[in-house]
């Protein structure tokens, strides 16, 4: 019995896993339909696992992939911006070119002693998916010395810059300087919420965006800042907080982390 071998291709950014099947398809509905509630229905996905999957995009890419809609019906307006438009293409072309290529290596694996499912094992270690909400990408800007830790600045976009906090084996082990492309990872519970920008705090990141979306759920809440370079931040708050910050979308609102909550991975 023949065996055709079906690709299903991934494309990962130096910093991480970035697109994959699901992922484009979800693009490709938002196109169409212009909402994110109807696009995930189409997919299907949950309203919410379809925007974390957007955020998260939008915050890998050196552009954002989709933005808000103005007059969107139930806040839900979403359109794909020309990059995003454009990377769905090159995505179906390069899928496209994989299934050609994996064609022929099945026709050649027929008649040689190779077994696809030994292939399958040497790859399926091979992809990291980080459990961290936020997920953020950019250059090495700044590194300072202390006397155990170094601090290690990473620009995320245009006018944000968030700082890590590692330790000297750590820096050389990953060969860090400055321009080196790494990825950050930010526990949603580690970031705090608030409004006063009065208050000082001690946190080395504050970031300062809108709510896009408040998430109540049973235990805990989930907030979405929308950063004004189009990334986005996601925290876990009570619904004690919820109710102390009366958040609302659309208000102006800071995430406020520690450097050590950063975690940075090189993925070369």
């Amino acid at each position: 019995m023949d065996t055709k071998m079906i690709g299903r291709l991934g494309v990962d950014l130096a910093q991480g896993s970035f697109l994959g099947d699901t992922r484009i398809r979800l693009l490709e509905a938002i196109a169409e339909h212009g909402a994110i509630s109807r696009a995930a229905r189409s997919i299907p996905l949950s309203y919410k696992a379809a925007w974390d999957a957007v955020d998260a995009m939008n915050n890998l890419a050196e552009q954002p992939l989709v933005v808000r809609a103005v007059g969107g019906r139930n806040g839900g307006g979403a359109q794909l911006t020309p990059y995003g438009r454009r990377l769905v293409a090159l995505y179906r072309a390069m899928e496209n070119e994989t299934q050609l290529a994996l064609d022929r290596l099945s026709r050649s694996l027929a008649d040689a002693d190779a077994d696809p499912q030994t292939l399958q094992r040497m790859l399926r270690g091979m992809r990291v998916t980080p459990s961290a909400r936020n997920q953020f990408a950019g250059p090495v800007t700044s590194l300072r010395a202390g006397e155990v830790t170094y601090e290690v600045g990473l620009r995320i976009d245009e006018t944000n810059e968030i700082v890590a906090q590692v330790s000297s084996e750590c820096v050389e082990q990953m060969r860090l300087e400055l321009g080196r492309e790494l990825h950050a990872w930010v526990n949603s519970s580690a970031v705090i919420l608030m409004t006063d920008d009065t208050l000082r705090v001690s946190a080395r990141n504050q970031l300062w965006g809108e709510v896009a979306r408040v998430h109540v759920g049973p235990v805990s809440v989930e907030v979405v800042l929308a950063l004004p370079s189009g990334r986005s931040l996601s925290a876990l708050i009570t619904r004690e907080s919820l109710q102390e910050l009366d958040l609302r979308d659309g208000m102006r609102a800071c995430a406020v982390f520690k450097a050590g909550s950063v975690m940075l991975c090189a993925f070369d």
